[in-house]
């Protein structure tokens, strides 16, 4: 099956094999994708779908060094060499939008952009600044009503320009503790008013970001991924943490959304996510359900035949084999990801992975 085509929405895949979103800080000019980047991608064009790297919909979003951006002219200029690069190799690519909200330094930040999050708690540990190493996290602004319909707002606006960029689709991004999941968690979200409190209250955000964006181009171009049973940025599982995600998850079905892609670290050391909630989410969800975390081509295969998801993410795999699809289907050796490149600016690591030789 993983080689075989699949149909999501208006979007005809080559196979089953995705593309996991993966932050590479290449965007070294003002956040603005470039000609590398598009190198990078189309390398990659024959997975089935590419999700990109976790692009910002706002300036108060690029919490990391080098991220890339998408709401100005110049990043949808930037954005339309990768997609091009991507649709000429006839592959299918959809942008990946994440606020990191509190997960940042100020000085990662334009200088009129802020620093903020549901509440005042600032984020464990450091982070890594090009102007002064590691830094502790900034702590974050309180999010007004106002700046809440804001964000809203720029993730709406963002998935317009995402299709004047030529992507064929957007990943709103409410996992690994960045903005909406920083809402989604009780451990990081301490409001008390109808963004805080209980799990429908928490849950507001996620959907209203998500109604405005399917307002902006549709449920069939909009998938969401998730990460209920993560840790990462100081989130961490909770009571009612199942029946929450479950409820978001039928929720989400409902509208109409194209896909739910569900995290799991567990290969990587996060906890466990239970095998019967993966089977429920799933099940509330009713749509397509994208499986991560850990896989290989025959775990990838077995888990297809055996339903746990309609297509399968890699990530460090793709990441270290441009032809990845075709070393599958010949059952070749697999290049080794080099991790002290993963965020470091230039082709070393990123696009200079060799290709198998014919």
């Amino acid at each position: 099956m993983l080689f075989e085509p699949y149909e999501l929405g208006p979007n005809h895949l080559a196979n089953h094999i995705v593309m996991a979103p993966l932050t590479r800080s290449r965007a070294v000019d003002r956040n603005i994708p470039n000609a590398l980047m598009a190198e990078y991608y189309g390398q990659r064009a024959t997975a089935g779908l590419i999700i990109t790297e976790g692009t910002s919909p706002s300036p108060n979003g690029l919490g990391y060094a080098r991220i890339p951006g998408l709401f100005n002219a110049e990043q949808v200029a930037g954005w339309k060499l990768t997609t091009d690069s991507v649709h000429s190799k006839g592959g299918k690519i959809f942008i990946q939008f994440m606020h990191t909200g509190r997960v940042t330094h100020q000085i990662n930040l334009p200088a009129d952009a802020r620093v903020v999050g549901p509440s005042a708690e600032v984020c464990p540990g450091e982070m890594w600044t090009d102007a002064s190493g590691m830094q502790p996290h900034t702590v974050p602004s309180p999010m007004t009503t106002a700046d809440i319909t804001e964000a809203v707002g720029e993730f709406a606006h963002a998935a317009k320009l995402a299709i004047e960029a030529g992507f064929d689709g957007v990943e709103i991004h409410a996992a690994n503790g960045y903005l909406i999941e920083q809402f989604l968690n009780p451990h990081v979200n301490k409001r008390t008013d109808t963004y805080g409190g209980s799990a429908e209250n928490r849950n507001r955000f996620a959907l209203e970001i998500v109604n405005a964006t399917i307002a902006a181009i549709g449920a069939a171009r909009l998938g969401i991924r998730v990460s209920p049973f993560g840790v990462f940025n100081g989130t961490g599982t909770f009571d009612g943490v199942e029946a929450q995600y479950l409820s978001l998850a039928d929720t989400l079905g409902k509208l109409g959304l194209a896909y739910l892609h569900l995290v799991d670290h567990s290969s990587m050391g996060a906890p466990e996510v239970p095998a019967t909630f993966k089977a429920d989410l799933q099940k509330s969800f009713g749509r397509t359900f994208i499986a991560s975390g850990g896989f290989d081509g025959a775990s990838a295969e077995t888990a297809l035949e055996a339903k746990q998801g309609d297509l399968v993410a890699f990530g460090r795999l793709i990441l270290a084999n441009p032809d990845f699809v075709a070393r599958l289907k010949a059952g070749a050796a697999l290049n080794a990801p080099d991790d002290s490149t993963f965020y470091t600016p230039g082709p070393k690591g990123y696009t200079d992975y060799p290709a198998m030789a014919v």
